[in-house]
């Protein structure tokens, strides 16, 4: 629907608010006391609502898929607000996409429980088990999988794993629960279901199988053997912008004609690319525009190296000069400038093509979406978990051209800033709140590396080698001591061949 003032109260959502919602504002055409689960979704959040479940919400409208429900899962603390939240509403969400000049909405409910939260996992455990439940979906974010920084493998130094290991009946990480499941499954003859990433990694489906089995390899090696075995763990690539949900989101939906206390906005595009590898069936997800194929890797490269990193290359910049969103980072004349250089000149070169796009034409259609003025897109939501989403997301592209010879003095300036941006302040001297689960840590290393650049590369979780690259230590260094002592404009300008009185 186009946005309007609305006319009345707005109405509760909730089941039987379905037959009132405002006019031009879709509901859910399918019986939901008749749909059945079929998957367990673990994290779940705006990302999965805006984008999963509205693939799924797309088959059910076409009476297709009502095997295939949603249970909501968490298995930390503070995931149970969202599950009282989503109770209260009988589990449906209000989506509105944001396009430049207009807003849409509608109501989506492929989502039919919400599992309780518990210490040991229990009723997360005990619903896997279910032979119904044929999928466990995963938004964790990129710092959920537990990565050793070394390898890439699973941290098995780190305590919840050990936790999990020594502990397996009562599990604290999703993967414990998960391997847990999957035991009492081999054991009653249920038999395995297909774990599926959602997050934003390479390889995500490749990372999940390797912490599913080899946390299980730690207490059982004949229980790992038979999950790698039997087991499915697609790769895929999930696109969709979708940013946080607060006070304006929550007075939007209720100026649309309905009082929802967990809507979520997004943008209007959307991409899923998946392996077609499951093991227990799976909804046919193409029909609702989602694409199957083996080339996922080149994919997600693409998507990756360019928007995730360019998300990176553009919030550590704007939180250090107080430009509040995503978009006016992009209005921005030198922050913006940054992200096309950086991106033309130091990705790009790395990142292959796909059949439908190349990635010059793909940087352009991030510049469109980045720059949409109705997404809201903050850039400490983009900024959050930087220890997670520099190694995830940057570092390859910076390993890539520094193997190829490339220039990488841009990525070594997006370093530099975000190495100054977890000092805690910015530049016009108002305090950056903890924005990073390891920010103790980083901003103690960002007050050394003021006077020590190398305090900041030292972060051997973070960094591994490269710091033994002596060109990337070079133009880091260089670039922290310049933002340091002139400032982060004159570094984008000098990284930009731009006169100092020029764009300010």
């Amino acid at each position: 629907m186009e946005r309007h003032m609305a006319k009345r109260s707005p109405v509760r959502l909730g089941q039987a608010a379905l037959q009132s919602l405002p006019e031009g504002i879709s509901g859910p055409a399918y019986d939901r006391a008749a749909l059945t689960p079929g998957i367990i979704h673990v994290g779940l959040g705006n990302f999965h609502r805006a984008h999963q479940a509205w693939y799924l919400h797309r088959l059910m409208q076409q009476g297709l898929a009502q095997d295939w429900a949603i249970l909501g899962a968490g298995v930390r603390p503070y995931d149970a607000d969202m599950r009282q939240k989503l109770l209260a509403q009988d589990c449906l969400t209000t989506l509105i996409e944001l396009s430049p000049g207009s807003v849409a909405a509608e109501v989506i409910g492929p989502m039919v429980g919400y599992l309780p939260i518990e210490e040991g996992n229990g009723a997360l455990i005990r619903a896997m088990c279910e032979p119904a439940i044929r999928i466990v979906s995963l938004t964790v974010t990129e710092g959920g999988y537990f990565l050793d920084p070394d390898g890439g493998g699973l941290d098995i130094g780190h305590p919840d794993i050990q936790h999990d290991a020594n502990n397996p009946r009562r599990p604290r990480t999703v993967f414990g629960a998960i391997v847990a499941a999957l035991a009492v499954r081999r054991d009653s003859g249920a038999g395995p279901f297909t774990v599926q990433s959602c997050d934003n990694l390479r390889g995500n489906g490749t990372v999940a199988r390797q912490a599913v089995v080899s946390l299980a390899r730690l207490s059982d090696p004949e229980l790992a053997e038979w999950i790698d075995q039997r087991c499915s763990f697609p790769n895929s690539m999930v696109d969709c912008i979708v940013p946080a949900t607060g006070a304006a989101e929550i007075a939007l939906v209720q100026e649309l004609g309905i009082a929802d206390t967990a809507p979520v906005t997004h943008e209007n595009y959307r991409q899923w690319v998946i392996e077609d590898d499951f093991c227990a069936g799976r909804p046919d997800w193409d029909k609702a525009g989602a694409v199957f194929t083996p080339a996922v890797h080149d994919y997600e490269a693409m998507k990756i190296r360019i928007l995730n990193a360019g998300h990176q290359v553009l919030a550590n910049a704007g939180e250090l000069l107080s430009v509040e969103t995503i978009a006016d980072c992009m209005a921005h004349p030198l922050i913006s400038a940054l992200f096309r250089k950086v991106q033309h000149e130091e990705i790009v070169p790395g990142v292959a093509a796909v059949p439908e796009i190349t990635p010059q034409a793909y940087v352009g259609l991030i510049e469109q979406r980045f720059s949409n003025p109705a997404i809201r897109d903050t850039v400490r939501r983009v900024a959050f978990d930087g220890s997670a989403r520099h190694p995830g997301f940057v570092h390859p592209a910076l390993r890539d051209a520094l193997a190829a010879g490339g220039p990488v003095a841009g990525l070594s300036l997006v370093e530099a800033l975000w190495a100054r941006m977890c000092a805690g302040t910015r530049e016009d001297g108002s305090e950056i709140a903890p924005n990073d689960p390891d920010w103790d840590n980083l901003t103690a290393a960002a007050s050394d590396a003021r006077s020590r650049p190398m305090a900041w590369l030292e972060q051997q979780h973070i960094y591994g080698n490269l710091i033994e690259n002596d060109l990337f230590v070079s133009e880091f260094t260089r670039w922290l001591t310049m933002i340091w002592s002139q400032g982060s404009k004159a570094a984008l300008r000098s990284y930009l061949g731009i006169e100092d009185n020029k764009w300010s």
